[in-house]
């Protein structure tokens, strides 16, 4: 009996082991609908289940546009209530005047969504659909372009406006081969590991490519002095926003560092007298960020103001 009994403890031991390692290999992890990605230049995470709590946006009344209530009434999907988190891919076009303009994007959602009123939707909106892996892909024309959706499960969307159907069909075999808690695309693997535990939204990779104009990043029409092509690592964690910019060197470190930090101190100086409750939120941002050179990352780190956050998601 005392030896069943030492087997019996150590299975028990052993079985536990195990569920202590899976579960902390599922915290490291990065979020599902991320490592559904395709491959990418850049790619962008929001968790709204915290943002949510935090600002209660759902609670408040949004103008919609007229082909968005459409799909709000046929779908019964409200997007500030019934979505959980967005993964984003950014793809940089060859041709920057072709209709997909500077970035083509990949999405996946994850939520809570009526799943036959949603592919009756699709069906009635498509132009024509595709079957992949048993998947219907729905071919819908949008603004020049072509988006294609697919229906991952019952909480779980994919889409993307890229002129050809591979990313859609990426992300299609991503998800049928049982995504595992490291699986996801070479820039999710070579930089997820740097983004805060805990951040509930995170960029990754050229995030700023949407904003490129005539090879730099702008920004509230200033430009700033820094290569539409740079790769970031950003997160908001709580109300701490982190920017890291990553050069080439040290030198080129200290050199934009220097270059942001002169910004800034204009950018300060220029600011009106704060009288609206919004204005002294945008000073007491712009008051808080702080920009260092370490090694060969430009740092950018900033408090955002909770009426701030709580003034995005309601306007």
């Amino acid at each position: 009996m005392r030896k069943q009994s030492r087997y019996t403890l150590l299975a028990v031991l052993a079985v536990l082991v195990a569920l202590a390692v899976a579960l902390y290999l599922r915290w490291k992890a990065p979020p599902e609908v991320a490592r559904l990605l395709p491959e990418s230049d850049a790619m962008v995470y929001v968790s709204l289940k915290p943002l949510r709590a935090a600002t209660h946006f759902d609670r408040t009344s949004v103008a919609r546009s007229a082909s968005y209530q459409q799909f709000v009434d046929a779908t019964g999907i409200v997007a500030e209530r019934d979505l959980d988190s967005a993964a984003f891919a950014l793809h940089r076009m060859s041709n920057p005047n072709g209709a997909n303009g500077l970035v083509a994007f990949s999405e996946v959602f994850e939520g809570r969504f009526d799943h036959d009123r949603l592919a009756k939707y699709l069906a009635s909106a498509a132009a024509n659909k595709e079957t992949y892996a048993d998947r219907t892909i729905y071919a819908i024309p949008s603004e020049g372009r072509t988006l294609r959706v697919v229906m991952l499960g019952y909480d779980m969307i994919a889409a993307s406006n890229m002129p050809t159907p591979e990313q859609i069909h990426s992300i299609v075999d991503r998800e049928r081969a049982g995504a595992s808690p490291f699986a996801g695309s070479s820039l999710l693997s070579a930089r997820y590991s740097e983004v805060p535990a805990f951040s509930s939204i995170w960029g990754i990779g050229r995030i700023g490519l949407p904003f490129s104009e005539g090879g730099r990043i702008q920004v509230m029409g200033m430009q700033l002095p820094v290569p539409a092509d740079a790769t970031f690592v950003a997160s908001l964690q709580g109300f701490k926003l982190k920017i890291d910019e990553i050069t080439a060197s040290d030198g080129d470190a200290l050199q934009s560092a220097a270059a942001l930090t002169q910004l800034l101190g204009l950018f300060q100086a220029m600011q009106p007298e704060a009288r609206t409750p919004e204005d002294k939120a945008v000073k007491q941002f712009v008051d808080s960020v702080k920009i260092e050179q370490k090694k060969s990352r430009a740092e950018i780190t900033a408090l955002l103001p909770g009426d701030a956050l709580m003034s995005a998601f309601m306007h």
